[in-house]
């Protein structure tokens, strides 16, 4: 049965009967509005995922509607039918954020085939984007919504939110999915370094090109380029990046002819590009070309439910690598998980996770299976309990939890550590059992200077 609500919108009766008993027919959820006025009444007491409307109607017309639902939500997904179609109408629709554009007469397996669409793509992210809160739901209908474009996103979010997944997912269900996806961390390389990676080289343009190398911009011809903490890069490098953006071309370190690329930028970063402007340290011209479409990730303390969610899948995840039987999570080990402030999101809760399944004892997590800077969270009668120590045990502090960056970072540079000698040393083996990439744990390699054993 498929899941989701839908709205029809039309002011011709018989036409908004017809959209709404072939989608009922299918199993779909779906309630009709007489025009644009009383559409928005109902969106306002009632959610739904999918608005169907027509362009021309008395009154509100379609593209005002439009307007109306992407600023009260942008999350909804809005198809658009008419039977007096112009490139400007067309044009404005795609601009505004409309999901498709339909000309009449819309007939039954079309108007289902793009409304399956809609829907196959949302499961999809429900399947790999893990979360039921509102700021989960709303990231999710947002990619849904860009990933057919060709627009250029920026994902903002603290570290460890889950951005590159969002790039992914992007890519996932973009026209483009059929051809690789490629990512760069920017910070991971040094200036000389990410232009070679970037842009590609020429034979002999420098000591150690040896032969001619195809930058990423070149490889990802037609397809998606992520690029990760875009923050970071240098003024003369964000010129560089800017021209790509701007004309579509770019030329190989020691090069003398351009050379075209087709490629969709989606970029990344948890700094505040906005600051960084006001600074000097970034170009205002390029933010403005990354920034077209923004998608936030936000941060875990603010995904409610999600935590809950979160851990079991993690858990589970946990389970199976160290051919545990863990099943159980206890009501006080999760009342501890959502109090905590999760400074390292995501990835902090799923080392929490592993932690508690490789060193517990028994088939549920409780709180003592727990790291100790999440204990803090909690009472320390409800630690005593069950773990039998003092209940002084458990840190405290009055103003709330002790845990800062600065013990996350090194709660992080221990686990990276610990993947290393599980790999023994080999780095991309620990990438893989610390759910990074390769340039990623290089990076961290290096800050946090660690040698491999």
């Amino acid at each position: 049965m498929p899941e989701g609500r839908i709205l029809v919108v039309d002011d011709e009766e018989r036409q908004r009967e017809i959209y709404r008993d072939i989608l009922q027919g299918e199993g779909y959820k779906a309630e009709t509005a007489a025009g644009g006025e009383s559409a928005l009444k109902m969106l306002e007491h009632t959610r739904f995922d999918l608005v169907i409307t027509d362009l021309n109607m008395a009154g509100m017309t379609g593209l005002q509607l439009l307007t109306e639902i992407v600023m009260d939500d942008p999350t909804v997904a809005v198809i658009m039918i008419t039977g007096y179609p112009s490139i400007q109408s067309a044009v404005e629709a795609t601009r505004k954020g409309v999901y498709q554009y339909l000309e009449k007469p819309v007939d039954r397996d079309t108007l289902l085939e793009v409304v399956d669409k809609v829907f196959e793509r949302l499961s999809a992210l429900k399947r790999t984007i893990i979360g039921d809160s509102p700021a989960t739901k709303a990231m999710m209908r947002m990619i849904l919504k860009v990933a057919p474009t060709a627009h250029t996103v920026l994902i903002l979010g603290e570290s460890g939110t889950g951005k590159e997944l969002v790039a992914r997912e992007i890519h996932q269900h973009s026209p483009r999915h059929d051809r690789p996806f490629l990512a760069v961390n920017c910070a991971a390389l040094t200036e000389t370094l990410l232009e070679s990676e970037l842009f590609g080289h020429e034979k002999g343009s420098f000591t150690d090109a040896h032969q001619m190398k195809r930058g990423v911009f070149e490889r990802a011809h037609q397809s998606t380029l992520f690029l990760d903490e875009i923050g970071d890069t240098s003024l003369g490098m964000q010129a560089k990046i800017l021209r790509v953006l701007q004309e579509r071309e770019f030329f190989r370190v020691g090069g003398t002819e351009p050379l075209k690329t087709d490629v969709r930028i989606i970029s990344a970063t948890n700094r505040n590009l906005e600051q960084r402007v006001k600074e000097g340290k970034f170009r205002e011209d390029l933010y403005y070309r990354l920034n077209v479409i923004p998608i936030v990730c936000p941060p875990l303390r603010e995904r409610g439910v999600d935590i809950d969610i979160l851990a079991y899948h993690f858990m589970r995840k946990a389970s199976l690598v160290a051919g545990r039987h863990v099943e159980q999570i206890s009501a006080e080990a999760l009342e501890a998980l959502r109090s905590y402030s999760w400074p390292g999101n995501i990835r902090q809760l799923e080392w929490a996770m592993e932690r508690a399944v490789v060193l517990g004892e028994s088939d549920r997590v409780g709180l003592v299976d727990l790291p100790p800077e999440i204990l803090q969270t909690s009472p320390p009668a409800a630690v005593a309990a069950e773990s039998s120590i003092a209940p002084s045990a458990a840190p405290t502090n009055a103003s709330g939890p002790i845990i800062t960056e600065d013990s996350w970072e090194e709660h992080e540079k221990a686990k990276i550590m610990e993947a290393l000698q599980r790999s023994n040393g080999n780095i991309t083996r620990a990438a893989q059992l610390l759910g990074m990439t390769f340039r990623t744990l290089q990076y961290r390699l290096e800050k946090f200077g660690i040698k491999r054993p």
